[in-house]
């Protein structure tokens, strides 16, 4: 999907999939590319009915924590979810983001479910364990090579993130109570667990130009002081039934197709 990089400056301290109904509940600050309208408010009817930076008019809503640099001051130095909850520095618009959906290595995928929430990572994790820990960084030079801590890259590399949300689907709701239980990770071979299906994987990268050297941080619950271990992304699903079909026939059939 090609979605922009948020040039659009589409920022807010919300989070529609995890505190829905509650404006300002995440205390760091979300970068948005897909939906343009993405708030705690958002219902599936809203996000249906609005424009999206998406090409093939996909309105699904892409948002994960922004990125900032340390060594500039940050225009939201004294707001909520930015200086006044210790997310300090300047936000940094990526240099590119890539929003793919992949296949299942062992078998077929099924369509998404209307109106999707997924959540990958985990915003606690430098609190609590590091079991849902799925974000890597890593350097653009060497993409063979990733890390849960924050990277040194040389001169010329651009810093990634890449986050891989799960892919088996129980086949019954389009969320949970825990926002976890109802699409899982399969196993490294791809292989789901019992009474879960395959669904497409979707998988974010983001990429960042950084001057060698200077210092960088991901945006976190104060408490988190910034772990790059607590790094996420969500994703709320608004794209219409015949696309979604059309994505799964896409995997399944061993094409590369473009939204």
């Amino acid at each position: 999907m090609e979605c922009g990089r948020n040039e659009r400056g589409h920022y807010n301290t919300d989070n529609v999939v995890t505190s829905p109904g509650l404006v300002g509940g995440a205390h760091h600050t979300h970068d948005h590319v897909g939906n343009t309208t993405t708030s705690a408010l958002s219902t599936d009817a809203s996000l249906a009915a609005a424009p999206t930076t998406c090409t093939g008019g996909d309105r699904s809503a892409y948002f994960w924590p922004v990125l900032r640099r340390l060594d500039r001051k940050g225009a939201d130095a004294g707001s909520h979810g930015g200086g006044r909850h210790g997310n300090t520095g300047r936000i940094l618009v990526p240099s590119e983001v890539r929003i793919a959906y992949l296949g299942n290595p062992a078998g077929q995928v099924l369509p998404y479910p209307a109106g999707l929430r997924m959540i990958t990572g985990d915003p606690v994790a430098a609190t609590t364990t590091d079991t849902n820990v799925r974000a890597r960084w890593g350097c653009s030079v060497d993409p063979g090579r990733s890390t849960t801590r924050y990277p040194r890259c040389p001169e010329g590399s651009a810093l990634t993130r890449t986050l891989s949300f799960p892919s088996c689907w129980n086949g019954l709701h389009p969320d949970s109570d825990n926002h976890r239980t109802h699409i899982v990770h399969p196993d490294p071979a791809g292989t789901c667990p019992p009474a879960t299906f395959p669904v497409p994987r979707l998988r974010i990268t983001l990429s960042y130009e950084l001057p060698d050297g200077v210092p960088f941080a991901v945006d976190s619950f104060p408490e988190q002081r910034r772990d790059p271990r607590t790094d996420h992304a969500m994703y709320v699903g608004a794209l219409p039934e015949r696309a979604r079909t059309e994505m799964a026939d896409c995997l399944n059939e061993g094409r590369h197709c473009r939204g």
